[in-house]
């Protein structure tokens, strides 16, 4: 039995990924995966049913000697640090002075990804001072890093790319995008604008990625992820919880719309989701600046993402056994903050009453609904009686 049959071995019918849910009264096509309840979390197998349907390999593929290449968003560096610490080949240790190892966190948005492997790969260079690091220092079109770099790229076994943001900071007369945003040094207010990628430009994007690696390193495999880390600001004038979410769903729905197009999915081509892990996985998954995700949670995602891809690593059974013991930890976390405030239990009590009383008013709603199509129609019979009777 394969690595992604294993997962699917539980189904109680022909797409039903979910067992002990009640028969839908509606067809619903030949594939039905319900969203879990909070029993669900709970269950042994909660990351393949729930989480890793779908997205997992027909076997583990990634061994030591598998020359990987991760950079992109900064979640980037999570997966890199945690491949490395236990032992695989990473380009950011096999040549540690090129962009896409000292920033490799820190190309936050799908064009400045793109732009790296366009620019080492077929040579096109973009106008200079686009490309700046976390201090704003500038990083130059320097022929021997783009060698450097196309090397590495050429060589690769697998990349592993991790999208982050939808906000843009561009050059008008250009077209171009910065790394990040503008060096407040260099910002010309007549030339440098902001503005959010759409699906269409995200997707063209990646689908540009995906073919300048399948041109040039045709054997190497593919692993996208979204970095489950929202936004620090926005640059809109609208909320940034509200603004984050379209970030985030641009990109979401942009990569999957091309991964469908794709038959080489889970072949050659992948989708690991650590973002959905994070944000749906635990109740709270943040420290305390609510962006980066706990040490533990982190544990969480690498322990899955090894027992997916990685040859002789951690099994889905141990990924789920941890799974279940940080989620305990997160929710005991949680409780002992609440044991902390002290006006918790006046807070509960009001909410209870404020609970009972949108219960009662609801209720009195739905009676009130179930109501009006006899009124209706008690007032249609007496119209049509008085319409019908003698003059």
């Amino acid at each position: 039995m394969s690595h992604s049959e294993a997962a699917r071995a539980e189904d109680s019918g022909p797409g039903l990924a979910t067992p002990n849910r009640k028969r839908p009264k509606f067809h619903r096509g030949d594939v039905v995966n319900y969203n879990p309840k909070i029993d669900d979390y709970r269950s042994p197998t909660f990351l393949q049913d729930y989480l890793l349907r779908g997205w997992l390999p027909e076997a583990p593929f990634v061994t030591r000697e598998t020359k990987v290449t991760a950079f992109g968003s900064c979640f980037a560096a999570n997966i890199t640090r945690h491949l490395a610490a236990i032992g695989y080949d990473l380009s950011s240790s096999r040549d540690p002075d090129i962009y896409i190892s000292r920033i490799g966190d820190g190309m936050v948005n799908t064009p400045a990804i793109q732009g790296q492997f366009e620019w080492a790969l077929e040579n096109k260079k973009p106008p200079e001072n686009l490309w700046h690091g976390f201090d704003a220092e500038k990083f130059g079109l320097d022929e021997s890093i783009r060698l450097r770099t196309r090397e590495i790229f050429l060589t690769t076994d697998l990349f592993i790319i991790t999208l982050g943001l939808s906000e843009i900071w561009y050059d008008e007369e250009t077209g171009s995008t910065f790394w990040r945003a503008v060096p407040e040094e260099f910002f010309d207010p007549a030339r440098h604008k902001f503005r959010v990628l759409s699906m269409e430009e995200t997707k063209a994007g990646i689908a540009e990625m995906y073919r300048l690696i399948r041109t040039h390193v045709p054997k190497a495999k593919v692993l996208f992820t979204v970095s489950p880390i929202p936004l620090s600001a926005t640059f809109r004038s609208v909320s940034c919880l509200t603004a984050n979410a379209v970030s985030k769903a641009v990109i979401r729905a942009a990569l999957d719309e091309f991964l469908r197009s794709k038959p080489d999915l889970n072949r050659k081509l992948f989708y690991f989701p650590s973002m959905e892990l994070v944000q749906f996985g635990f109740i709270n998954p943040w420290n305390d600046d609510v962006r980066h995700p706990k040490s533990y949670v982190l544990d969480t995602v690498m322990k899955t993402f090894e027992a997916a891809y990685c040859v002789g690593e951690a099994t889905l059974d141990q990924a789920n056994a941890l799974y279940q013991m940080f989620r305990a930890q997160n929710v005991e976390e949680i409780a002992q903050l609440l044991r902390a405030d002290e006006s918790h239990a006046e807070k509960i009590s009001a909410a209870r009453d404020a609970e009972r009383a949108g219960r009662k008013a609801r209720r009195e709603a739905k009676q009130r609904e179930r109501k009006i199509p006899h009124i209706r129609k008690r007032g249609m019979n007496e119209r049509r009686r008085t319409q019908e009777a003698p003059q």
